[in-house]
């Protein structure tokens, strides 16, 4: 089928405000109107999003859909101001999209909407709403809850990649309008843009507790408001995982989820592999609310999920053993939990005794690769051996039978802490008969927050509390002839930001229990997926491959470690990309430092730089940020500067000073 791509329309607002669009259409839609599907983010559809977009939304046109793609207010090519992420706003500026596209004559008035991240937060967000258009979604690598499983926290400790992320907010907002697009303007709307910009690091780390700031946006706040269909995407290796089965478990409207072995891409091109045929799941998914074409996809298991096998611990990962599985609901009858108790001489189908006490050195985590996967080498967890030293560790007898779980795992503990302030670092773990410890789940917890990230209370040092760590969602197969290990630490960098103490933590194994989510159900619904398809490509040369480096470096003098992140040409590993239809190329790099030193958690330093230049014969943008974070026992410090230039010449240099109370944190 012949496709009608409309490289530029503005939607114009009732406040005037335009937003631009990109838009694919079938052949035939301007005569016989069809359904359209949306994707609404902020990343550039003029080349930020280039070469993702073209074979996604070209290969819903070629089956029957408008595909639309907008830039959000205040990003790319499109009117306005980015005050901060998920503003009611957004959401507002969405429902005036889509009544814009229903009233369109290419389109049926019927449309589904979709996303990755951003994209899979918002479309939840707007079906609450209920705005009539809408009649399904697909969220991938989403959440319904913002703090607890979003970029910025992560078990009420403050993760470093809301650093990470605010600095590439920064660096991405800066970037120029497109005078191809905005005309003369373009250079007054950028510098104003660039004036207004928020420091967002700063804005997401003063929130340290599940408050309103977070609820907003937070479908978990009232599931019953959705009533459209949902089909949820999730991946192991990827961040986003845990709110698939809370979804399957609240909503009340038909709703399926599928969860892959992939980090943070569209499974299609997912990676670790295998890729499944993303873009055929979601047409039978569209085709089925939005044209009344029975597909079977209500027929399907409620939860299809890929369970992993146990592969060597490589930090590059192509490729994932396992197989797919079904569960016909979720939560699953065919899955019980398996008790494991901690005890002195590894785990064990008993009670022990006595207790343990721990304190990991501060840089217990090397080996915990990035919270995110994205598909870049080195990512990936690697042979937790390297952390094990600086944790109590329990393992099970060598297995004379596999286990196959599939859920949270969570453990329970009674401990106590010398420190007002504590953290808990919890992985799970398959020990392979070879020796090697793979990473199946973990998760952290501050220990200030362990009744509930509302209200947290600190510890009081030498009492004894009860504690809940409820590791993240993971479907794995410990095979025969390995070992099941659970590891407890007090520290996770460069994961998460450390507590103000160096706590130690007491265990009593009297009532320390792991539990286990066993999956029974064998291969009674074992499933298939299609290979990846697409549609046309967008075209491209690659001017440079780019590189990507991580390393770990101790000094045995001092006691400090240097985890250090460099990325040059593309931080995602796609190199400097001419995009040759519109003649413009990019390069985007980043170098993250991040230091500590064993003996004290006041020595954490993060430093974060990016680069990014836009480049067109005769004009060339560089943005450069800087952002460093620092603290003592009270404070967060937190620095960051933005410096931008026209064909060399500087225009802008701002720069930021936050000083942030530490919230029991």
């Amino acid at each position: 089928m012949a496709t009608e791509i409309l490289e530029h329309i503005w939607i114009t607002l009732s406040d005037g405000c335009r937003l631009g669009a990109r838009i694919w259409l079938p052949e035939g839609a301007r005569d016989t109107p069809v359904p359209a599907v949306l994707e609404y983010i902020p990343y550039r559809k003029r080349d930020g999003t280039r070469v993702r977009d073209e074979p996604m939304h070209g290969y819903f046109a070629e089956h029957g859909y408008a595909s639309v793609r907008v830039d959000m207010r205040g990003s790319g090519d499109s009117d306005g101001h980015m005050a901060d992420e998920y503003l009611p706003q957004e959401q507002d500026d969405a429902l005036e999209v889509l009544s814009w596209i229903a009233a369109q004559d290419w389109c049926s008035g019927n449309i589904g909407m979709m996303g990755k991240s951003w994209g899979g937060f918002n479309c939840l967000q707007v079906a609450a709403r209920r705005p009539p258009e809408l009649k399904a979604v697909i969220p991938v690598y989403f959440t319904d809850d913002r703090f607890r499983d979003d970029i910025h926290f992560m078990g009420g400790c403050l993760l470093n990649d809301n650093q990470w992320w605010g600095s590439i907010m920064l660096a991405y907002q800066a970037r120029p309008l497109d005078p191809e697009i905005v005309g003369d303007r373009w250079r007054e709307d950028w510098l104003k843009r660039i004036d207004d910009l928020p420091f967002f690091p700063a804005l997401w780390a003063e929130h340290q507790r599940y408050d309103a700031y977070w609820k907003h946006g937070s479908v978990q706040e009232d599931y019953a408001a959705i009533t459209c269909p949902v089909l949820a995407f999730g991946g192991w290796a990827d961040s986003y995982t845990n709110s698939v089965p809370r979804m399957l478990e609240h909503l009340s409207v038909p709703c399926r989820g599928i969860i892959g072995p992939w980090g943070h891409v569209y499974p299609h091109d997912g990676i670790p592999g295998p890729a499944m045929g993303w873009l055929q799941e979601a047409v039978r998914w569209w085709d089925h609310w939005l044209k009344g074409i029975d597909t079977g996809v209500m027929d399907e298991p409620k939860l299809r999920a890929y369970v992993n096998d146990a592969t060597l611990p490589d930090g590059s990962r192509p490729m994932q053993p396992g197989r797919w599985v079904g569960e016909v609901e979720w939560p699953s009858n065919e899955v019980t939990p398996m008790p494991l108790w901690l005890t002195k001489s590894g785990l064990a189908g008993k009670p022990g005794a006595g207790e343990l006490s721990i304190r990991s050195p501060q840089s217990h985590g090397k080996a915990a690769g990035e919270w995110m996967a994205a598909g870049v080498p080195g990512e990936m967890p690697t042979d937790q051996r390297l952390d094990d030293g600086g944790s109590l560790n329990f393992d099970t007898e060598i297995l004379t039978d596999e286990v196959e779980v599939l859920g949270r795992p969570h453990l329970d503990l009674t401990l106590t802490s010398d420190s007002p302030v504590a953290q808990i670092a919890v992985r799970l773990c398959d020990i392979l008969p070879t020796g090697e410890v793979l990473r199946v789940s973990y998760q952290v917890l501050n220990l200030t927050h362990r009744d509930g990230h509302d209200h947290p209370q600190p510890l009081e040092p030498g009492k004894p509390t009860k504690v809940r760590v409820a590791l993240n969602m993971c479907g794995h197969r410990f095979a025969k002839g390995h070992k099941i290990r659970v590891s407890v630490g007090t520290a996770y960098w460069p994961i998460v930001w450390p507590a103000p103490y160096a706590a130690t933590l007491t265990v009593a194994l009297e009532d320390a229990c792991l539990s286990l989510p066993c999956r029974a159900g064998g291969d009674v619904h074992q499933m298939t997926f299609p290979d990846p398809a697409h549609g046309p490509l967008t075209p491209v040369t690659q001017l440079d491959p780019g590189s990507i480096a991580r390393t770990s470096l101790q000094d045995h003098l001092t006691g400090e470690t240097v985890y250090v992140t460099d990325g040059v040409g593309g931080v995602f590993g796609e190199g400097v990309l001419r995009f040759d239809d519109i003649g413009t190329h990019t390069a985007h790099s980043l170098r993250r430092e991040l230091r500590i030193r064993d003996d004290d958690p006041l020595s954490a330093r993060s430093v974060i730089e990016h680069s990014y230049d836009t480049v067109r014969d005769g004009w060339n943008i560089r943005t450069e940020t800087r952002l460093e974070l620092t603290s003592t026992k009270t404070e967060f410090h937190l620095d960051g500067t933005l410096r931008v230039l026209e064909n060399g010449d500087e225009l802008r240099n701002r720069t930021w000073h936050k000083v942030i109370p530490r919230d029991l944190i």
